[in-house]
């Protein structure tokens, strides 16, 4: 394997971390490695160490910092367990994981502050056994977890390939994960160090990262993986989805807002003050209008319209007068209807000489919308010249 550089995400973000480079002798297996029957144990609150995977830990706690300088002085081995409650500030035996990692300290750093940052390296996976001591700090009997060869065979090269190409596209659509990830991945040839290193820097719970790890079959840890991954993937392209989709609105807000600034300082060069300043008082009059909605469209719609036009326009008187016509209809207004046939019958005899035919016409019309109780008889047409009273 070429020269890796190892990634890992921060609790609270998806993004690739730039630790320490990794060369193919460094990244074996941990088959090989000589581990006493009992270590001193490190617990971690945020993550899960995977065999192979390098990882920074800052040490804070009085037991774990003891912990850590009783392995560095000794074989500089120590074993890793996640707690299972990451808010548990002193936790106890039981608190802790059964499962965990055999990590070798690559490199203890005392730093200014008092605190410990320590780098270890993952090697094998142990089974938590008895207990021999709870203080000065936690140290356990462990029992080291035989790894099996990635097997060689159609269905797990495809696995493998998924699992970098799945990787990729999450790389892709994270804007803050550098680039270089990608190149990392392409570069991991050992497929086991490829889903320790993918499932170490996954954006998921510590929980779904554990059960990946207690996992003994390599295949089955690979379709978990993919799985996981496949659900991190669709979560990033909703993700990304709404990100564009909030940028695309926002631009087009800005976009509107600086085209609305421009027509205000064209009108205003053109003299159009006065003119928006009646707009507006029409606006103000409409919001007390009682009209139905389809009037109220129309209304908006002219005023619209002769926002974006100049008043020395042909059209804009057009448009002027219709919604100013609009808003002069007595829409909220209603009068009673009245069937009295012999007022009517008064009216039209004082009113109008002769015509006999045409006033019982008109009164058997008025009879019949009275008997109905609706408008949807037939519609009088009067013909004849001017002047004789059609009107």
């Amino acid at each position: 394997m070429k020269d890796q550089t190892m990634f890992l995400r921060p609790e609270d973000e998806m993004d690739f971390i730039p630790i320490i480079p990794l060369n193919e002798n460094d990244n074996d297996d941990g088959q090989d490695l000589i581990v006493p029957a009992e270590l001193p144990l490190l617990p971690l609150r945020n993550t899960v160490l995977f065999p192979g995977v390098v990882l920074p830990i800052t040490v804070g706690r009085d037991k774990s910092i003891k912990a850590v300088n009783e392995a560095y002085k000794a074989d500089k081995l120590i074993g890793v367990l996640a707690q299972k409650d990451s808010n548990v500030e002193e936790p106890a035996i039981g608190d802790l994981e059964n499962i965990g990692t055999v990590a070798r300290i690559v490199k203890l750093i005392k730093m200014p502050d008092g605190g410990t940052t320590v780098i270890i390296q993952g090697k094998r996976r142990f089974e938590l056994g008895q207990i021999t001591s709870e203080d000065p700090f936690f140290k356990a009997v462990i029992k080291l977890l035989d790894e099996e060869e990635a097997p060689k065979d159609q269905d797990f090269d495809a696995y493998v390939s998924n699992i970098k190409e799945l990787a990729a596209q999450i790389i892709q659509l994270s804007p803050n994960i550098p680039s270089e990830a990608s190149i990392i991945l392409k570069n991991i040839e050992n497929p086991a160090f490829l889903i320790h290193f993918v499932s170490s820097n996954l954006n998921t719970g510590l929980a779904e990262k554990q059960q990946i790890l207690e996992i003994n079959h390599i295949k089955s840890r690979a379709d978990v993986l993919m799985q996981l991954l496949q659900r991190e993937l669709q979560f990033a392209e909703l993700k990304n989805k709404v990100t564009n989709k909030t940028r695309t609105e926002l631009d087009k807000q800005q976009r509107e807002y600086f085209l609305q600034q421009q027509m205000k300082s064209i009108k205003e060069e053109l003299g159009g003050d006065s003119n928006d300043r009646e707009l507006k008082e029409m606006q103000k009059k409409a919001e007390t209008k009682k009209w139905p909605k389809a009037a109220k469209e129309m209304f908006q719609k002219g005023i619209e319209k002769l926002e974006r036009m100049h008043p020395s326009t042909p059209d804009y008187s057009i448009v002027y007068n219709h919604i100013d016509l609009l808003l002069e209809l007595p829409w909220e207004e209603h009068t009673a209807d009245s069937y009295d046939l012999k007022k009517a019958r008064k009216v039209l005899d004082h009113d109008h000489y002769g015509m006999h035919k045409i006033k019982e016409r008109i009164l058997e019309y008025l009879a019949v919308l009275k008997l109905k109780g609706d408008m949807k008889s037939p519609i009088l047409c009067f013909v004849g010249p001017p002047g004789i009273g059609k009107t």
